[in-house]
């Protein structure tokens, strides 16, 4: 029968792209059927015949389907075949075979057809949350949060209607809890895949070693999840062989990479994560996998290829655990062709639940951005061609003995030194152009400045980088149609396609104006050894319409949850952000769920009022005596939340040895490896840490670690910040008011995850301090209170707040 009959268009197109990587020969693919028996999904599981089947077991379902392909065009079955066949048949699964071109199928077993779908019963997975239910077996003095039930109730039910839930739920709701129940009990019920999409570690570590078990025991079901990683966390065992031979080139020992070498002898995942030691990053950095140097199906080492088998752990999971970027990257990839329905980054999936969802519009923001810097384009240019001590190596030195490439392999070399020439050129005069600023918004009328130091001189690296192209490209078309199986000639493909990405770049930053949807901006950044080099970054203006291709369109349901999505009880502004004020594709549900926490009688929110503004003469110097009364009286258990860097270090500066002397321990963002630093905080009671930006989220510190929260001044970003201030023209220009509209919001959102770091369980109890007397003289403050929980409120002179602060901390 012709193959388009069983399989969708999309299957198609992946399957002869794979067969074509893999040079005609034989692969095997697992497919999963929709309702209507055709294949919709398709999944690359191995190169090779028959034989390799067996071990694909583990990763199908029944109502799955092999497909093999034979590459003589003869789809008669063979022994082998029908032996397989038989053995799949035996546990529901299909056995397609196809022709290279996939143009006619012959179906030697037929899967068993694919169930109905199943709608979630609420009341079976409420009753594992209340009194008497197996939640209460696994917890001592368990008590039935009430708002817990709630929100798992408007999670099954975005589940069965295909809807668009948004949910905020206070800190101690249980949230994790709540949509991991029906997210596996769907995947369970009707074998779809559920993404659950974290913004940090700290929280995947918690949902893959603590929650899922649970919530495995609690429903009694064998649903298979998997941790997602990005590939730069595993070794690539070509890239680690690449490094190892050019060392013995020069004789040169490096113990770390020698203890690589042993591990990856015996480690079964080759993951940076299970390593006995920290790896130097710029060794990590020589042999981790990566997408821009991956050769696929060609590379010598796929059979063991650690990334592969992760894919592969992943298509045999109904349920994946990953973050924002791994996710937006699969995202990237499906709206810019490999559809939905096939295996990109993650293979294919019904249905999203996006956690520490307040920071989906950060990370949207920072995934679709483009950027080019000297570093990223000298990586590509050394794979090409590089000199290390007078000898020479890169791709091009692999194809030098290839018949025909004489006239232009000579010709790499010089290319690649006049695009470095020119590179240097641009950093130097784009570094000297910002001077003391950090970042510079290119914009409006260009100046004769910026022709000279920033436009002509990237359009001459344009010019420089499509000169060698056009080499590349000439060798190209000369290996075409020979050695299809030469590993050298696609990776020179993969550097060809990253070349022109960086001209494309440099194109877009020459005629800048044409692109009004995006930012175009220039970075200062420095490496870990101090030296200087420039970032030429172009970043979406507004991420609203890629999501809601990507990610709202497209899916049957998702669902958006945080501690911090509304602003005095409003979702306007988040959903304003993200594309879903006026969505009208399907329904949106909101829902909040107040945190169960004795805020009223375990927070004591304190406002000093006679504070000079952060804007006034003497707020400086102010804010250092008082910070370091507040921390001699709770001794220390603080931490102290800024918007600078450059006022942190300062005020760090003038407490240290006071308190040091106290024998408080004074920790300081950037001093040491974020978990290190958190880790000491955490162990050490009788510490303070000093921290901005990150450190606003994400820290978890119960206890007697944490008693006081100092919030130093209110979280407004950086007006001069080129996305900020673009994104503000943007609102303004359209009629409307950028501070109310964003810059307000913003802050009121972020002073909420300042606040939240406080109280992480039931039982802790402390103090928020705000040293910004304009929470209560700006008639704009009282958003940024009313947006909290209830809790004690101390609105008074300096001296009388602290009074108060130590009576609450021991009365």
């Amino acid at each position: 029968m012709k193959a388009k009959q069983l399989l969708k268009r999309g299957v198609i197109s992946v399957i002869k792209h794979t067969i074509a990587e893999a040079g005609g020969n034989e692969v095997l693919f697992v497919g999963r059927i929709d309702d209507k028996g055709i294949v919709s999904e398709i999944t690359v599981a191995a190169r090779g015949d028959e034989s390799a089947v067996p071990a694909l077991f583990r990763y199908m379902e029944e109502s799955d389907v092999v497909l093999h392909n034979h590459p003589s065009g003869m789809l008669t079955p063979s022994n082998a075949d029908l032996q397989i066949a038989s053995q799949l048949g035996n546990h529901g699964i299909g056995f397609y075979i196809i022709d290279n071109r996939v143009e006619n199928l012959y179906a030697v077993a037929e899967p068993i057809g694919k169930k109905q779908r199943e709608e979630l019963d609420s009341s079976e997975l409420e009753g594992c949350l209340l009194p008497g239910g197996p939640l209460s077996r696994e917890i001592d003095y368990y008590e039935t949060r009430h708002s817990q039930v709630e929100m798992l109730k408007a999670v099954v039910d975005s589940f069965n209607r295909d809807r668009i839930c948004v949910i905020e739920a206070g800190t101690g709701v249980g949230k994790s809890l709540a949509y991991l129940l029906p997210a596996i009990k769907w995947a369970e019920l009707n074998n779809e895949r559920v993404v659950i999409s974290t913004a940090t570690i700290n929280l995947q570590q918690q949902l893959t070693e603590k929650d899922i078990p649970l919530v495995t025991r609690l429903i009694d079901t064998k649903v298979k999840t998997v941790l997602v990683k990005g590939r730069g966390n595993y070794v690539c065992l070509r890239r680690l062989e690449e490094a190892l031979e050019e060392n013995s080139l020069f004789r040169e020992r490096d113990d770390e990479l020698e203890n690589l070498k042993n591990w990856v002898m015996t480690t079964d995942t080759g993951s940076k994560s299970d390593l006995s030691f920290y790896p130097d990053s710029s060794l990590w950095g020589r042999v981790c996998s990566e997408t821009d140097s991956c050769m696929g199906l060609r590379c010598s080492s796929r059979d063991r290829c650690f990334v592969l088998k992760a894919r592969r752990e992943a298509c045999s999971a109904n349920v994946l655990i990953t973050n924002h970027h791994l996710l937006f990257s699969d995202l990237a990839m499906r709206i810019s062709g490999a559809g939905f329905d096939n295996t990109a980054v993650l293979p294919p999936f019904s249905r999203i639940i996006f956690d520490e969802a307040h920071t989906i519009e950060g990370c949207a923001t920072s995934f679709f951005s483009d950027f080019l810097n000297k570093f990223a384009l000298y990586k590509q240019l050394s794979r090409l061609y590089r000199r290390k001590r007078g000898r020479a190596f890169g791709v091009a030195l692999k194809l030098e003995t290839q018949s025909g490439l004489e006239k232009f392999i000579p010709n790499i070399p010089p290319a690649v030194d006049r695009i470095k020439e020119q590179m240097e050129v641009l950093d130097e005069y784009a570094r000297a152009f910002m001077g003391n600023d950090s970042t510079v918004w290119i914009n409006g009328d260009t100046s004769e400045e910026v022709k000279s130091k920033i436009l002509k001189p990237m359009h001459e690296l344009q010019n420089r980088i499509i000169d060698l192209m056009e080499i590349c490209s000439e060798i190209l078309e000369r290996l075409e149609g020979k050695n299809e199986e030469n590993p050298e000639s696609y990776e020179l493909a993969l550097v060809y396609s990253r070349l022109g990405k960086f001209a494309s770049i440099c194109e877009k930053f020459y005629n800048y104006k044409s692109f009004s949807d995006w930012i175009f901006w220039i970075e200062k950044s420095y490496t870990s050894s101090g030296e200087g080099y420039a970032r030429f970054i172009i970043t979406p203006l507004d991420v609203s319409s890629l999501m809601r291709e990507a990610v709202f369109e497209p899916y049957q349901s998702v669902v958006c949850t945080s501690a911090t999505l509304t602003v005095k009880r409003s979702f306007s502004f988040w959903m304003s952000r993200l594309g879903l004020k006026g969505f009208r594709e399907k329904e949106v549900d909101t829902a909040i769920f107040p945190s169960p926490f004795p805020y009223k009688d375990h927070v004591l929110l304190a406002i000093p009022e006679d504070i000079p503004p952060p804007d006034e003469g003497g707020y400086e110097e102010h804010l250092s005596g008082y910070i370091g009364k507040v921390l001699e009286i709770s001794e220390g258990k603080a931490l102290v939340l800024f918007t600078s860097y450059e006022l942190l270090k300062k005020i760090y500066q003038e407490v240290k040895v006071r308190l040091n002397e106290l024998g408080i321990t004074v920790l300081r963002q950037g001093e040491d490896d974020r978990a290190r630093l958190l880790n000491r905080f955490n162990t050490d009671t009788a510490s303070v840490l000093f921290a901005t930006d990150s450190f606003w989220t994400g820290i978890d510190a119960p206890g007697e670690t944490l008693k006081v929260v100092i919030i130093s001044r209110l979280p407004f970003r950086v007006p001069t910040d080129p996305v900020v201030r673009a994104r503000m023209e943007a609102i303004s220009r359209g009629g409307g008011n950028p501070f109310m509209e964003m810059a307000l919001p913003e802050a009121v959102l972020k002073f909420k995850q300042g606040f939240g770091r406080l109280m992480r369980r039931n039982t802790d109890r402390g103090v928020v301090l705000v040293l910004d007397s304009r929470v209560v003289k700006k008639s704009y403050g009282a958003l940024f209170t009313a947006s909290l929980p209830e809790t004690f409120k101390i609105v008074k002179g300096g001296d009388e707040v602290l009074q108060r602060i130590e009576n609450f901390l021991y009365g």
